[in-house]
């Protein structure tokens, strides 16, 4: 062979050898990318498991919390009154006792002074809890707590528009009205 030959020979090997080391190094390449792409999956993969984990705790709590707050409602309002029942019940007892003296007495005017007693003791503890009594008369007509169940000819231009006599008085708890008072207004 000559030494041409002997060179082109060399470097077709060097050439295949080098074909066969980038196949190799492409073949090496392509799995570490593969590993690379399959450990970001598998990492992927976890992260979506922990935050769907996350997610059904977090509904799971929020379901918990709203069906106790909906119990809780329920029973603040089926207890609501027991606070007011429990501050009447002594107004009870001093009704029946006026009853059960009242049929031993025949002095009118201290039956009288005793329900008057026991009425005023009442409406104290009621205001104690925010009930506010509204008795109107002399002033000037409001529709968020008056009705109009007459209109009456005023006595003088002063007294336009203002309650003259009140039927029933009106109550309010904490400014929400409870009953609006039954009026009489000048026109």
């Amino acid at each position: 062979m000559s030494e041409e030959d002997l060179k082109r020979e060399t470097e077709e090997q060097e050439k295949v050898s080098t074909e066969n080391c980038n196949e190799e190094n492409n073949v090496d390449n392509e799995t570490i990318q593969e590993d690379s792409i399959e450990a970001q999956l598998a990492n992927a993969n976890a992260k979506i498991e922990e935050l769907q984990d996350k997610y059904l705790r977090q509904v799971a709590e929020f379901d918990n919390y709203r069906k106790r707050t909906i119990k809780e409602k329920a029973e603040l309002i089926k207890n609501a009154s027991a606070d007011i029942l429990t501050d009447l019940l002594p107004f009870i007892d001093d009704l029946e006792r006026a009853i059960a003296n009242s049929a031993n007495s025949n002095d009118f005017n201290a039956l009288k002074e005793g329900i008057e007693i026991i009425y005023n003791k009442l409406m104290h503890t009621l205001q104690q809890d925010g009930l506010q009594k509204i008795s109107p008369v002399g002033e000037v007509f409001d529709t968020d707590y008056h009705e109009a169940i007459a209109l009456l000819p005023a006595q003088d231009e002063e007294s336009k528009g203002k309650v003259i006599d009140c039927t029933r008085d009106g109550y309010k708890l904490h400014d929400k009205v409870l009953r609006h008072a039954q009026v009489a207004v000048a026109q």
